[in-house]
Formats: structure tokens, C-alpha cells, sequence
């Protein structure tokens, strides 16, 4: 804070600062106490509201926990979002310790821009392209059976096509942060622990990714929480028994016309994952100024 005034002087600096906290109280708090106060709501006519009816109660959670099939839907978005952040995870290590270690700066420049063009286009345009390639007459199919190793197209858009477009969608969300992370480990570290006999798998286990753990939870924070607040993947990539809980939400909003219990579902879901990423950063020894780097 002493340092913004020293730079900018206090006036432009009090005009920074204010924006800041207008942007954070605006964007960010206010919507939020709002959906908390939806959730805690009832559904009521507009005559009613404001009425004696319109008390504060855990109604709508409570039937999240009372509707077993939502309940489902629920803790299957949680652990599904979990396996999209490991298999991003497994795809993404690879490729940032070459990055990082291995490519000179001309393959790490052509192989970041060809890893970053894709992402250009606009992510339900990517989503639909995956559509394509998974469809019952698509090309993956017809590669597949060109080359005989299935006999019959298979369908592939489900719980299967979902975490293929997820992990795709969100891959640099992971890849980045741990690229950065093994970027400043010293490559003498890494010869000193093979000249001592290390094995490969001993030298990435002991060495590199402890000094990449804050990079490696960063991009599982944020690949979890994108890919458990995702629609755009589920709604087209899934199929009618491969619903994700986000797309519950969407129904309680913009179908059912309840507000109030689509809320109370988004509180659900924003606290528990919440929780989640807490409990992910506790267990790795990651704190938020960590993450935030």
C-alpha cells in the first residue's frame, strides 16, 4: 500500500484503490450476498415477498440433501472434477518439465504458441469442434475403424466426452503454472541427484516436484474449480445420463423459473469446493500467497 502512494503519488493512488475496492464490493461481494440471500429464501409470488412468508430458512438446502438424485449428480461433479484436475495434471507434468528442462528457447517458443493459438478461439466454438470429433459419424470414429480397432462406431459423447473436453479446455490452466514453478529449479539440483544414483521417477518425486508444489496445487485449484462450475462441457460433450451438477443450477434459473433453490444449489457447490481447495492446499503445504504468485 506505501509503496502504490510512493509511486503514483496520493491522489492517483486513492483513485486506484477506490476502483479496486468499487470493483471487489461490485462484482464480487454483492453478487455474492445476494445469492445468499436468494438461498435462504423461499420461492414466493411477487405479492408475497416482503410478506410473512418471506422468512429466512434452509429449505432449499435442506432439499438438495433430501433430493437423491441431485445429491448424486452432486457428489459425482465433486469427484469428476477431481479426476479432471489429475488427469490434467498427468498430461500437463511432462510437458512443462520439458518445457521448463529440456527445450531449447526456440522449441519451448513454438511449442507455447502452438499450445496457446487453439485457446484464441472462443470456448464454446472449442467445445462444439470436440463435438464433431466425438460424434457418432465423426472423424475419431472413422480413424478407428479405418484402422480396425473397434468394428462398430462407438458413442462418445458422455461422462467420457465431458472429461475429454474438460481436460482440453483447461489445460493451460494446469500446464502454466507448473511450467513456471520448475522453470527457476537449478539444473544442477537435477544432475547432482542422478551423479548420486537417483532413478528418473526418484529425481521427479523428491526433487522437482516438491520445489513445484505451489505450481503444481495452483493449476489443480483452478482446473477443479473451473471444471465443477463448468456448463458449456456437460451441456454439449455429455448425454442424458452424464448430467453435471452446474447444469441443475441452469434448469433452476432459466427453466423451473426458482431462483431461490438454484441458488441455494450454487451456494452448495461454491462451498464445498471451497472446501475442497482448502483442504488441497493444507494437505500439499501451499498456502494462498502461494497460489496467488
Amino acid at each position: 500500500m506505501a509503496s502504490l502512494y510512493q509511486r503514483f503519488g496520493g491522489g492517483l493512488a486513492t483513485i486506484f484503490i477506490a476502483l479496486v475496492v468499487l470493483w471487489l464490493a461490485g462484482m464480487v461481494l454483492a453478487p455474492n450476498l445476494m445469492m445468499v440471500d436468494y438461498a435462504l429464501r423461499p420461492n414466493l409470488p411477487p405479492a408475497q415477498i416482503g410478506g410473512p412468508n418471506d422468512v429466512y430458512s434452509l429449505d432449499n438446502i435442506l432439499y438438495l440433501a433430501n433430493e437423491s438424485v441431485h445429491r448424486s449428480i452432486f457428489f459425482k461433479t465433486i469427484w469428476a472434477s477431481a479426476l479432471v484436475a489429475f488427469i490434467t495434471f498427468l498430461v500437463c507434468y511432462p510437458i512443462a518439465f520439458w518445457l521448463a528442462q529440456r527445450a531449447t528457447m526456440g522449441q519451448a517458443a513454438v511449442a507455447i504458441l502452438a499450445l496457446t493459438i487453439p485457446f484464441w478461439i472462443n470456448e464454446v466454438l472449442r467445445t462444439l469442434a470436440w463435438y464433431i470429433i466425438l460424434a457418432f459419424r465423426g472423424p475419431l470414429n472413422a480413424l478407428l475403424l479405418n484402422i480396425g480397432v473397434i468394428d462398430a462406431p462407438v458413442r462418445w459423447n458422455g461422462d467420457g466426452g465431458v472429461l475429454a473436453g474438460m481436460v482440453y479446455a483447461y489445460i493451460l490452466f494446469m500446464l502454466f503454472p507448473i511450467y513456471n514453478s520448475i522453470e527457476s529449479l537449478e539444473k544442477s539440483q537435477i544432475e547432482a541427484a542422478r551423479d548420486l544414483g537417483a532413478s528418473t521417477w526418484r529425481i521427479h518425486w523428491r526433487v522437482v516436484m516438491p520445489h513445484a508444489k505451489a505450481g503444481i496445487a495452483t493449476g489443480c485449484v483452478f482446473t477443479f474449480m473451473l471444471a465443477a462450475g463448468s456448463y458449456v462441457a456437460p451441456a454439449l460433450l455429455g448425454a442424458p445420463g452424464s448430467r453435471w451438477f452446474t447444469e441443475i443450477i441452469y434448469n433452476w434459473f432459466f427453466e423451473g423459473g426458482d431462483w431461490n433453490r438454484g441458488a441455494a444449489y450454487a451456494l452448495v457447490l461454491l462451498v464445498l469446493c471451497l472446501f475442497v481447495v482448502l483442504a488441497t492446499l493444507k494437505i500439499a503445504r501451499v498456502n494462498l500467497t502461494d497460489v496467488a504468485k
